[in-house]
């Protein structure tokens, strides 16, 4: 009875450190994955659907047929069976160490002919390309100049021999060869 006793305790404490075990193994596995909290994985960007822009939305104008309207947003990332009057222009972008950025167009029409334009805040083109530079600010940009000197020790580095100074041409090889193809 009491060996019995004993098993159970050592199952019911093994099944609490286990249990225990969840709740902090999110925190140690990106410990463990970020080297302590030193280096981080690479993650590459993430770009999905189509880039809208102000201006973009702006060139649209209602009674527009929708080729027109294709012509100037592109194809639309979900056109559903159910809705066919409705274009849908999603448009997701996730960067390592940026906020994810979102955006959604959403085009109406009645008859083929654009009714009314729905958009999230929408950026410039300027303001969509600017976010894109992930270059870190403060950073300095090294000066792109050269002395004298180091543009003679390039050059000297770098001189391509002259005419005379070229290697002959190696000899044609003095094997001949059979024909690939029968006659």
């Amino acid at each position: 009875m009491r060996a019995r006793a004993l098993g159970a305790t050592v199952v019911a404490v093994s099944a609490l450190l286990a249990l225990s075990g969840c709740s902090s193994a999110d925190k140690v596995g990106a410990a463990v994955g970020s080297l302590g909290g030193v280096l981080t994985p690479y993650k590459s960007d993430v770009l999905q659907g189509n880039v809208v822009t102000r201006e973009q939305v702006q060139a649209l104008s209602p009674g527009m047929p929708r080729e027109q309207v294709r012509s100037i947003l592109g194809t639309s990332l979900l056109a559903s069976a159910f809705h066919a009057d409705r274009w849908d222009y999603v448009f997701t972008f996730r960067r390592q160490g940026q906020p994810p950025q979102q955006r959604k167009v959403t085009v109406f029409f009645r008859q083929d002919l654009l009714e009314r334009v729905q958009a999230d805040a929408l950026p410039s083109e300027q303001e969509f390309v600017s976010s894109l530079d992930v270059r870190r600010k403060g950073d300095k940009v090294p000066p792109l100049q050269a002395t004298e000197a180091e543009l003679k020790a390039f050059a000297d580095k770098n001189r391509q021999p002259a005419e005379s100074e070229q290697p002959a041409p190696a000899a044609a090889p003095a094997a001949s060869y059979p024909p690939l193809e029968s006659r």
